[in-house]
């Protein structure tokens, strides 16, 4: 490590330190600079490529991280949660949860309660797979190889809902995608908790073809932010529903395919048998 990026990372850890430490106050971008000596410019920039996120958004995670807290170990108000955690309101406490968690503070603190969550297994050419609904469509969509494992994803997204082993319409008409025509497919509706960057890369993810393929550099650029591919890659790989998102269709720059959350196998599968049948 040479001599200025020693005296960077000293400067960077040292910012990290301030924040944690001060959180409660939310101090702003020329207050943490001016902690570490730097112009707010200056450290703006130099802390987005150190620790890959702005200094107003890492404040924001530490923000949250300190609300979930209080959400779930005692019944603080919302108005409550927001003031302990440094918030001027309810509004700020509401806009960060949905940015960040795709959801807004009353929906993380009840964890689904009185949301029924309709779901079964079912047997497609790719592996048994756990589709989950609601009434305002589907919440979930899983290869699983062990049934038991799978229902244990699908209840810690909803953590108090109830779950009920039915089929119903909505994830017949889902499935139909691995056999009829898509272009006779009846629409298909998406109930997700999602921030608003994962709902623009899921997005982008509908818009490839079937027996295309896309780089995490396309997507990234797609979304006019090309300096996101990190950030894309997470995304993807925090797709809740299998081959609806096509997730599969994502592949490296090099041409490999790359990993896949349900299996690089089953994904290579995936992409062969759609590539035949377009």
């Amino acid at each position: 490590m040479t001599l200025q990026n020693s005296i960077n990372y000293n400067r960077i850890a040292e910012a990290i330190r301030y924040i944690k430490e001060n959180f409660k106050q939310q101090p702003d971008l020329d207050e943490i600079a001016s902690k570490v000596h730097l112009s707010p410019f200056h450290f703006q920039r130099l802390f987005t490529e150190w620790v890959g996120v702005s200094p107003k958004k890492f404040l924001q995670f530490i923000s949250i991280e300190y609300a979930k807290q209080v959400l779930k170990n005692n019944a603080s108000t919302l108005f409550d949660t927001a003031f302990e955690t440094g918030l001027s309101g309810t509004g700020r406490l509401h806009d960060m949860f949905i940015n960040i968690e795709g959801m807004t503070p009353g929906e993380y603190k009840n964890e689904g309660q009185n949301l029924e969550v309709n779901y079964n297994f079912y047997d497609t050419n790719f592996g048994t797979i756990l589709v989950g609904s609601t009434s305002k469509g589907i919440c979930h969509m899983a290869f699983t190889e062990d049934r038991d494992e799978g229902f244990v994803v699908l209840q810690k997204r909803f953590c108090r809902a109830q779950f009920n082993q039915t089929t119903d319409p909505i994830q017949e008409n889902a499935l139909h995608i691995f056999t009829k025509d898509w272009k006779q497919q009846d629409q298909i509706k998406l109930h997700l908790k999602a921030t608003d960057f994962q709902i623009k890369v899921w997005s982008t993810l509908l818009k490839i073809p079937k027996g295309g393929l896309a780089t995490y550099s396309d997507v990234a650029n797609h979304i006019d932010n090309p300096g996101a591919v990190r950030a894309v890659g997470t995304a993807i790989g925090q797709n809740p529903v299998a081959f609806l998102i096509p997730c599969h269709r994502v592949i490296r720059a090099s041409g490999d395919f790359g990993q896949y959350h349900w299996g690089t196998v089953r994904k290579t599968a995936i992409i062969g048998w759609e590539a035949a049948n377009v």
